[in-house]
């Protein structure tokens, strides 16, 4: 399965010796003892294996194309195999870089996981990458001040050309970061640029220059040079671990993004050495009718080199055919890969859709509440009863809404007026609350479609329990 892809443009410091010995570097200095190959030697050669059946590097070069091509692979004690490869094309002075995993049939079952390849870090150490239009390679955020706001209004108003994804992310409403700039700009190196605002007394002049298109008060956008791919915005909610998900998503859609690109089967390691293979197999019936223009003056010479010919002719076939249908596969699978981009955000049973969570867990908790609910109905030993019961189990349902509506309950009992521990525990419940006249305003998350009034002095016992019931009925 791919799990990363990216095609990169060096410029023309980087030569095929510095190629090589920036690849050998990359593993010879990996802080992974299990990751090294021993007793690499390199005096120069262009084609040449190191390492073990589970461990090894090999490097091709593919002359009439002048391009250089690189595979690490590690396989796993429990069947797990790891392929690393880099393919460099001097003629066009880029550069592909993929990550794929595959199983043997004794693999056992593992939690998918991705780090962006320290190789990258590698090429920006080096001075290697162009830059990107007026953009440049970093792995570190680029921020966004007084003097270069048309920097970031021009992406977002899609005046600008870049071949990488951009994304912009504002300051909350109180003046910080929604995540970790500094790690998501590392996981990021060499994928996507990281504009950061520098801070929110930007927030007018950047509003008044796209036209009130940019994000803000946290909000993250991720803009890709495909405009048919569209734009991606995510909000931000103050709820703890909020800078995860946040971070996550924003990972997910650029990463997303790389491996929907379709790549040139001379930027793949099976492509070039399918075609390899392909000239191999020309040169050798080249030869096979220069033999045979030989027979009448050399019989018994020619004899035996068409027979050894057509023997080779047959093997290089039958690898051809190997090759060319494993190329069909791995083709097949990026096809359906990128037929389920566009759902970013999945769960096991369930896609999200486009409603926000209040706070973290929040629609998990609602669909836990309703499949419980259904259980009340349903007869134990059915099969409704042991898959809908399954399914709480396996997502460790904590009822939350049972303590939020005592909770609710007991703040409203016997309402008489709003003191200041009832303000701030409305607060924590997520509600926002402002004054009209003789009444408050409560203001569910902020989001107008989940409101109501209450006054200021209660006017008899009932009036507690009624407020109490529109809050649980309508918001939560």
């Amino acid at each position: 399965m791919l799990l990363f892809s990216t095609l990169l443009e060096i410029n023309d410091t980087m030569t095929k010796d510095s190629f090589i010995q920036l690849v050998l570097e990359w593993n010879q200095g990996s802080p992974h003892e299990e990751n090294i190959i021993q007793g690499i030697e390199w005096n120069g050669e262009r084609n040449v294996r190191y390492g073990t059946e589970t461990l090894w590097l090999a490097i091709e070069e593919y002359r009439n194309e002048n391009i250089i091509a690189v595979r690490y692979e590690k396989t796993e004690a429990d069947g797990v195999v790891w392929d690393t490869d880099y393919v460099m094309n001097f003629n066009d002075m880029r550069m592909s870089i993929q990550l794929d995993r595959s199983y043997l049939e004794e693999a056992l079952a593992v939690v998918p996981t991705f780090s962006t390849p320290h190789f990258i870090t590698l090429l920006i150490e080096h001075g290697y990458l162009k830059d990107d239009g007026i953009l440049p390679m970093l792995r570190k955020p680029i921020f966004i001040k007084a003097d270069n706001v048309d920097l970031l209004t021009d992406v977002i108003n899609g005046t600008s050309r870049y071949r990488l994804p951009v994304v912009y992310i504002s300051k909350t409403y109180y003046g910080e970061d929604p995540v970790d700039i500094w790690k998501l700009s590392g996981r990021l190196k060499g994928v996507a640029h990281v504009l950061v605002e520098e801070g929110t007394w930007l927030n007018e002049r950047i509003r008044r220059q796209c036209d009130n298109k940019n994000e803000f008060n946290g909000a993250i956008g991720v803009y890709f040079p495909n405009s048919a791919y569209g734009h991606k915005k995510y909000l931000y909610r103050a709820y703890d671990g909020i800078d995860a998900v946040l971070s996550e998503k924003v990972i997910r859609s650029v990463i997303q993004y790389c491996n929907a690109q379709m790549m040139d089967k001379l930027y793949t390691w099976q492509g070039v050495n399918n075609a390899l293979l392909r000239d191999r197999l020309s040169m050798r019936g080249a030869e096979l009718l220069a033999a045979e223009s030989e027979k009448n003056r050399v019989a018994a010479e020619a004899d035996e080199l068409i027979e050894s010919v057509d023997e080779d002719i047959q093997k290089l076939k039958k690898q051809v055919e190997e090759l060319t249908h494993a190329n069909e596969i791995l083709t097949y699978e990026n096809q359906g890969l990128r037929s389920k981009m566009s759902s970013a955000d999945n769960m096991p049973i369930l896609y999200l859709g486009e409603e926000e969570e209040f706070y973290q867990g929040e629609i998990r908790e609602m669909i836990l509440d309703a499949i419980a609910e259904k259980l009340k109905n349903l007869g134990e030993k059915t099969r409704r009863w042991d898959a809908l019961t399954d399914v709480l189990n396996a997502n460790d349902y904590q009822n939350i809404r049972d303590e939020r509506e005592r909770t609710v309950k007991i703040l409203f009992k016997d309402y008489k007026t709003l003191s200041a521990s009832m303000r701030q525990q409305l607060l924590e419940l997520g509600f926002e609350i402002t004054e009209e006249g003789k009444h408050y305003r409560l203001t569910y998350y902020g989001d107008g479609r989940y409101k109501t009034t209450i006054a200021k002095t209660g006017s008899d016992w009932r009036e507690g329990k009624n407020i109490a019931s529109v809050i649980l009925k309508s918001m939560m």
